[in-house]
C-alpha cells in the first residue's frame, strides 16, 4: 500500500474535523498551528475590491487571506484571479502567517499559497506513476475534469481517460464537489505538472461483466450510434452492441435484454426492450481505492481484440 501520510487532503475535508475546529477556535490553537506549520481550513465568505479574502475560521474569528498569498501563482501572474474568486463560499486551506489585531479583535493573516505549495511539493517528491489518491472534481469542461488533489492544487484527468465507455462531457461521469479516486500518469518535476487518469480504477472488462448473464434484462445508457447498431453502456467501463431503433439518441436509458456474452472477443449483444426515464447518473463503483499500480490490461487472458492497457512507468 501507498503511505498516504505525506500528502494533503483536497479542500473541504479538513473543516469540520475536530482538529481543525479545535485549532482555528482561539488564539492559542492558532499559534500552536502557526509553530508546527500545521494547514487548516476555513471558508471564504468573502472578496473585496482588491481580492483579498475575508475567511471564517468559526467561534467568530475572521482572518484574511492577502491577494497574492490566495493561489500559487498569482504573484507570477501565471495564475488568474478567478482562482481566487471562485473559492468565495467555499473551504480553503491555509496556513497561519501572524496573529494580529484589527479594532481589538484577534485576526490571523494566512496563506492559501504556502499551504498549496507544501501539497504540490509533497506529491512531486512521493507520488509516482500508478499511484492511487483520493480527489475531489473542482470543475468540468468539455475536455477533462479538473479535480484538487490536495489543499487546491489542481490537476486535469482528459476525457479519453474518464472511463473505457467513452462519453461526449465530463458531466456524464462527474459533477463538481464529487470525491472520487484517481491515479498518477505521469509527474513533470520541472514544470510541476501531475498527469492524471481515472478508467483504470474503475475495472477490466472481466470485472464489470462478470453480475451480468445472458437472458438477463438490465438498464443502459446509449453512447453511440452508428448505421450497424447502438452501443449501450452498462457500466462505465462496459458496453454492448444493440440493433438500431428509430428515434433512438444518445444520453439516453434503455432497457436491454442480455442475448449472449463473448468473453473471447469482449462482445455483448444487446436486444433494446423499451425507453426508460431519465435518471441521475449512479454513484460510480471502484475496483481499485488505493495502492500503487505497475500495469492495467483491459481486455481478458486469452481475448483475440486488443483492449485498453496502462503501463504506469518509473520516473528515470
Amino acid at each position: 500500500m501507498v503511505d498516504l501520510t505525506p500528502f494533503f487532503p483536497p479542500e473541504g475535508q479538513l473543516l469540520h474535523t475536530p482538529e481543525n475546529r479545535a485549532a482555528c477556535a482561539s488564539s492559542g490553537g492558532l499559534l500552536q498551528a502557526m509553530a508546527a506549520g500545521t494547514v487548516l481550513e476555513g471558508t471564504a465568505l468573502l472578496c473585496d475590491q482588491e481580492h483579498n479574502l475575508t475567511v471564517s475560521l468559526g467561534n467568530g474569528i475572521l482572518g484574511t487571506i492577502p491577494r497574492e498569498e490566495a493561489a500559487l501563482g498569482i504573484a507570477e501572474g501565471t495564475t488568474r484571479d478567478i482562482a481566487i474568486l471562485s473559492r468565495v463560499g467555499r473551504p480553503v486551506a491555509f496556513l497561519v502567517e501572524d496573529i494580529g489585531l484589527r479594532e481589538g479583535t484577534l485576526h490571523p493573516i494566512l496563506s492559501r499559497r504556502r499551504a498549496q505549495r507544501l501539497a504540490l511539493d509533497a506529491l512531486l517528491s512521493h507520488a509516482r506513476p500508478g499511484t492511487v489518491l483520493p480527489a475531489v472534481v473542482s470543475h468540468l469542461e468539455p475536455f477533462g475534469a479538473f479535480v484538487d488533489l490536495g489543499c487546491g492544487v489542481t490537476s486535469m484527468i482528459g476525457i479519453e481517460h474518464i472511463s473505457v465507455s467513452r462519453i461526449s462531457h465530463p458531466g456524464q461521469r462527474f459533477y463538481p464537489g464529487q470525491a472520487i479516486f484517481v491515479v498518477v500518469l505521469d509527474l513533470d518535476p520541472e514544470q510541476e505538472r501531475i498527469y492524471l487518469t481515472h478508467r483504470e480504477l474503475l475495472g477490466t472488462w472481466s470485472e464489470n461483466a462478470a453480475p451480468f448473464r445472458p437472458g438477463m434484462t438490465v438498464p443502459g445508457i446509449v453512447r453511440g450510434i452508428k448505421e450497424y447498431g447502438a452501443f449501450i453502456e452498462l457500466a462505465p467501463n462496459l458496453s454492448g452492441l444493440a440493433e438500431m431503433r428509430d428515434g433512438l439518441q444518445e444520453g439516453q436509458r434503455v432497457s436491454v435484454f442480455i442475448k449472449s456474452i463473448v468473453p473471447e472477443k469482449m462482445k455483448i449483444k444487446l436486444l433494446i426492450i423499451d425507453l426508460l426515464p431519465p435518471e441521475p447518473p449512479a454513484p460510480l463503483s471502484y475496483f481499485i481505492t488505493g495502492g500503487q499500480l505497475t500495469h492495467w490490461r483491459y481486455a481478458p487472458e486469452g481475448c483475440t481484440r486488443v483492449g485498453a492497457e496502462t503501463v504506469f512507468l518509473a520516473p528515470e
